[in-house]
């Protein structure tokens, strides 16, 4: 969808797209009583952020029955990807390597995965040890 490299989904926009990633087509109630699992929210907002969700086209409506069905019409995949590339370019000038190294500075990655960092280098460079 060329819609898609226009759309900047705000924070709060990219809870409801989580839930509706991970859950499916969805009622307002439920994405909301799951966004209530980490932080207060008024089921207006929800609802409200939803319909203005639904006009920037972030969402699309089935609305056959009583409780709306919203699913989502941004891809997960490429929505992380659109972030982390305009993330990576504010941030870190671009710089996959800056923005690794911190990430790795700044917690403690266990060995398991320090194992997968390597298997996807390892990958990266063809397969090479």
């Amino acid at each position: 969808m060329a819609l898609e490299k226009t759309l900047k989904p705000t924070e709060s926009e990219l809870e409801i797209l989580q839930v509706l990633w991970q859950h499916g087509p969805s009622t307002v109630r439920l994405v909301h009583d799951e966004l209530s699992k980490t932080k207060e929210v008024g089921y207006t907002t929800t609802l409200k952020l939803m319909q203005i969700m639904t006009e920037k086209e972030m969402l699309e409506a089935d609305k056959t029955s009583r409780s709306h069905i919203y699913r989502p019409l941004l891809e997960e995949e490429r929505t992380q990807r659109q972030l982390l590339d305009r993330f990576l370019d504010a941030a870190f000038r671009g710089s996959a390597s800056k923005l690794v190294m911190q990430a790795l500075g700044n917690s403690n990655a266990s060995k398991a995965e320090l194992d997968e960092i390597r298997d996807l280098l390892d990958k990266l460079e063809g397969g090479k040890k």
